[in-house]
């Protein structure tokens, strides 16, 4: 019996939208049984059971283990394929002639770009979901999302993205492929009305902050910057004020509800903020190896190569394309 087992068929999901088949499948959890004890377990006729458990067992949720004779009779024990059970399904939409993608992952001005030409040029639809770097590994790990985006600077080793790519996947092949090279650093008001020069600055008690959204790589490399300054985050004011994306950080600070936040210097151009460059960093797109042969990713994969998207990173500030669509395998 595994721990935990996915469960990603609609047909499973239908199977156990039934009270009985799920009441069935959590008492095998428990312990193996047979035909009778669950007929007795539940108030029912053994037939009655031996229904609904066959649908369990053809579903690949349920199965036999052992069968022991006693008075003549052959007692056949059954048990549930796991320990735990998680739903995994994403609905998605039924587009003729095209496929989607799921992109669950790091927030990044280039992906939606890449996004919006695949879905103009490639009859691919790319649904971009931001959820942050670390929340999109899990969510690749789980199964629910086809492809991730990261940008997760390791302090002991300095790669980017490898390293924790490896801890999520020991068991799994997966391949890496740079979207591009892009630089971080403070976003200010207009004209720096406040005088911001430096990460310290944020310490003065003066100046309001907003941060990124926890498991996001820019929060990460923040607090790991703080630490080396020794900075305790309670003297940032508005440490604990979170926004999801690079771009909604940057219109806080140009509706003046903050002074500065940390993110990408194209957000901040976009928006007509100063921006005070800190790190450049490597994005990756993450996916298993066996998503490299299908139809969609591929389309995906060769946009990320072509003149039109280096083209569309050189209108994006603090963006560099040299390694564009390189792989590598953690």
């Amino acid at each position: 019996m595994s721990s935990i087992q996915f469960i990603k068929s609609l047909e499973q999901i239908k199977l156990l939208s039934d009270p009985r088949r799920l009441a069935i499948l959590r008492l095998l959890m428990a312990q193996p049984a047979t035909l009778t004890q669950l007929g007795v377990a539940m108030g029912e006729h053994p037939a009655w059971v031996r229904h609904h458990l066959k649908q369990l067992e053809t579903a690949g949720l349920v199965e036999l283990v052992t069968a022991q004779a006693s008075g003549g009779f052959v007692e056949k024990y059954y048990q549930a394929k796991a320990q735990a059970y998680i739903y995994q399904e994403t609905i998605l939409p039924d587009l003729p002639r095209r496929q989607t993608v799921v992109l669950m992952g790091s927030h990044d001005l280039a992906l939606n770009q890449l996004a919006q030409q695949v879905g103009e040029h490639a009859g691919v639809s790319m649904l971009v979901l931001p959820v942050g770097s670390l929340d999109g590994l899990v969510a690749l790990r789980q199964g629910i999302t086809n492809l991730t985006a990261c940008h997760l600077l390791d302090v002991e080793s300095g790669e980017y993205n490898t390293p924790y790519v490896r801890h999520f996947f020991p068991d799994r092949p997966v391949t890496l492929v740079t979207l591009a090279q892009r630089t971080q650093g403070l976003m200010l008001a207009p004209g720096n009305p406040r005088h911001i020069e430096a990460l310290e600055d944020l310490a003065r008690g003066d100046i309001t902050f907003i941060n990124r959204n926890r498991g996001s790589g820019t929060r990460l490399w923040l607090d790991r910057q703080l630490g080396l300054l020794a900075l305790p985050v309670e003297k940032l004011r508005g440490y604990n004020r979170q926004a999801t994306t690079h771009t909604a950080v940057a219109q806080a600070i140009r509706s003046r509800r903050a002074d500065a936040g940390l993110g990408l210097e194209a957000a901040a151009r976009a928006a007509g903020l100063d921006f005070i460059p800190l790190f450049q960093e490597r994005f990756d797109l993450v996916l298993p190896e066996e998503a490299l042969q299908e139809r969609k990713v591929q389309v995906i994969l060769d946009y990320l190569q072509s003149k039109a998207f280096r083209n569309s990173l050189e209108g994006l500030p603090g963006y560099e394309h040299s390694h564009s669509g390189e792989q590598l395998t953690p």
